[in-house]
């Protein structure tokens, strides 16, 4: 059995080119922390977050992956829950 590399591996777990742009997000255990890497056309990319206080809002894939669009996972990285965005205020009237 030859012996496979970790990123290869991982790139046939999500059926995608980690070097087409697309970001890909994962998430800790706990949930407080995720990592974001992408390929932007010179080399790979890393971000990580860690909240202080709460968790990630994370989604369910059903089939490995999930695509956001940019507001969700704007909301997803400052710890909202993007299924849901709650407005902290409400307008008392229209026009």
């Amino acid at each position: 059995m030859s012996a496979v590399p970790k990123n290869r591996l991982r790139q046939r777990a999500v059926k995608r080119d980690p070097h087409g742009g697309d970001l890909f997000v994962f998430r800790g255990r706990a949930g407080s922390l995720v990592k974001l890497i992408w390929h932007d056309g010179i080399g790979m990319s890393l971000y990580s977050k860690r909240l202080e206080n709460g968790r990630f809002v994370w989604p369910s894939a059903k089939d490995g992956t999930v695509s956001l669009t940019a507001s969700q996972l704007a909301c997803l990285l400052d710890g909202i829950d993007w299924r849901n965005p709650q407005y902290s205020w409400r307008p008392q009237s229209a026009g």
